[in-house]
């Protein structure tokens, strides 16, 4: 027993080291586009559109649409995509659009053709409405600051990146979602590091559905959104053709450039998941479980062997809950999320594996997944797999 607690230990211990050496090195490389030296105009050109999918977003669509109205950069159109809604969302867009003139464009969806997620069907839709040389995918909800759009232009230039990804500042109020949403950060140095996505010689990809900003030629040449017509994972799955494609891939740092509330406590955050983890498993069963596994001896094992493996195999554990506590502080300097929540990291595990159990066995006892309405079969997720 001793000596399984040292392999276990050490193992974990060095797997957690690695990650903290690893984001150590490499968070310091991404850059921070609020940063003074992207304060300034880009070059002539860069016609851009701003496409905005929405579906039942009347509490904020509004608020959403005056800021995108107030951006300090001359060159683009907002192009809102009313998807099918079922309250005000259209009558607001309208209402907005007929103070705006030219600068704000509503699309209205009736029906949903048949082999489309809803979502990726609008922003499509509403790509096609402009011919301009770069388009701006975000959500409904997002807040922008009106220096935003210029200094991604001009960071993007600099880079001569095909495709730039801009991390929002996420609006945080309760305990349940600092301590959820922490944990996904963590999540990310293990499955998606940020740092590595510049690099062409790596897998690592990243997209967010708050701000994916990409050039129309890359775009086109993955398939527009029409090659991603039964992505759940949408944002992240453009992420992956665009690098897969060779393009310049960049993330970046903006601190309140944009800002979002993503969920109201740790139910929001669960709800939210509950659409998606499954679908992050490529709706594979076997993979579900398996991240699940993973988890538990991954972010709990440490928890428990500090105090119960016997004498000195409780070092290496030790050890392990130090790196962790070190990404939280490394967290709390970037999403200001105090560094005691390493104390609820098992509650948040705990938390993420029933997410992943729950979203799991619900697309499969329903035999797909419902989102805003729609039912969207599993064999046919399987099918638009990218």
């Amino acid at each position: 027993m001793i000596l399984f607690h040292w392999l276990a230990g050490s193992v974990l211990a060095l797997i957690w080291l690695s990650r903290v050496w690893d984001s150590a090195r490499g968070i310091p490389t991404i850059a921070d586009i609020s940063q003074a030296e992207w304060d300034r105009k880009p070059g002539p050109g860069n016609r851009l559109a701003i496409v905005v999918p929405a579906c039942n977003e009347q509490e904020s669509i509004e608020q959403a649409l005056r800021r995108l109205l107030a951006l300090d950069y001359d060159n683009y159109q907002v192009i809102a995509v009313n998807d099918r809604s079922t309250d005000r969302t259209g009558e607001i867009m309208d209402k907005v659009a007929t103070a705006s003139g030219d600068r704000l464009k509503i699309v209205h969806i009736a029906e949903l053709p048949a082999g489309w997620m809803g979502k990726v069907h609008a922003m499509w839709t509403a790509a096609r409405q402009s011919d301009s040389e770069w388009i701006l995918f975000t959500d409904a909800d997002v807040m922008f600051r009106p220096d935003c759009l210029r200094r991604a232009i001009t960071y993007a230039e600099a880079e001569r990146a095909d495709h730039v990804v801009l991390f929002p500042r996420i609006i945080m109020k309760r305990v349940g979602e600092k301590m959820m949403i922490a944990f996904f950060q963590l999540l990310f140095v293990f499955g998606h590091r940020p740092w590595k996505v510049a690099d062409p010689k790596t897998k690592d990809h990243m997209g967010v559905g708050a701000f994916n900003l990409v050039r129309r030629k890359a775009y086109e040449a993955v398939g527009t959104y029409a090659a991603l017509k039964f992505e759940v994972v949408d944002d992240m799955k453009l992420g992956k053709v665009m690098k897969n494609g060779g393009f310049r891939q960049r993330v970046v740092f903006g601190d309140d450039l944009i800002e979002i509330r993503w969920a109201r406590g740790a139910r929001g955050v669960v709800r939210n998941l509950t659409k998606n983890f499954f679908a992050v498993m490529s709706f594979q069963t076997w993979r579900s479980l398996g991240a699940c596994v993973a988890m538990v001896i991954l972010n709990l094992m440490p928890f428990w062997g500090v105090p119960f493996a016997p004498g000195w195999t409780r070092i290496p554990y030790s050890v392990a809950l130090g790196s962790m506590f070190l990404l939280y502080a490394g967290v709390w300097r970037k999403v200001e999320i105090e560094p005691w929540y390493f104390l609820l990291h098992p509650v948040s595990t705990i938390l993420f594996i029933y997410t992943m159990l729950k979203s799991t066995f619900v697309t499969l006892h329903k035999g797909g997944v419902e989102w805003r309405g729609t039912f969207y079969p599993l064999e046919e997720l399987r099918k638009g797999l990218v």
